[in-house]
């Protein structure tokens, strides 16, 4: 009978070859970026800041790879997209206005071309970010406890809920 040991001894010191990742951190949502294992949490939200859904990506994946993902959750196309610098592609761009969405994404600084922003629209951009930090406020999901891809969406879905409730309360 082999252990562990005595078969990673002989094979090398890399672990065991599963799917291409280093002990499973692509199952788990996270990557690796300047600070450690991290991941990044993408939203789609509405125009009041509460969340339809949640993607996530490892620390050094580009933000725009993402957004296919969030593009493909079941609620209806809005009138713009308010990005940050990260989202600045061609290729999103060009998939918005395909889909009749106004792009309001400022142009990466080393960008070539600068493309146009509405910065009028993009102030509403204060939305998004508050409630990230209202997500935020729940420890479990600013510090990321949970191991699995599965279960800290999950978390998050839980938080976004109290969010929506929240807006239902004493409303008359």
């Amino acid at each position: 009978m082999l252990g562990s040991g005595y078969g990673r001894q002989y094979c090398g010191p890399r672990p065991f070859p599963g799917n291409g990742c280093k002990r499973g951190a692509h199952t788990k949502g996270f990557g690796r970026s300047r600070g450690g294992f991290t991941s990044k949490i993408h939203a789609r939200c509405d125009n009041q800041g509460r969340p339809f859904g949640f993607a996530l990506s490892g620390g050094q994946v580009s933000d725009y790879k993402a957004t296919d993902a969030l593009m493909a959750f079941p609620v209806p196309n809005p009138k713009a997209m308010l990005a940050d610098r990260g989202y600045d592609s061609d290729c999103f761009r060009q998939d918005l206005l395909f889909c009749g969405i106004l792009p309001a994404i400022p142009s990466r600084k080393g960008r070539n071309a600068p493309q146009k922003t509405d910065w009028r629209r993009y102030r509403d951009r204060n939305l998004i970010e508050r409630m990230f930090d209202r997500l935020k406020q729940m420890r479990r999901i600013a510090t990321r406890y949970e191991k699995t891809t599965l279960s800290f969406i999950s978390f998050l879905n839980l938080t976004a809920a109290k969010l929506w409730i929240r807006t239902f309360i004493n409303v008359t």
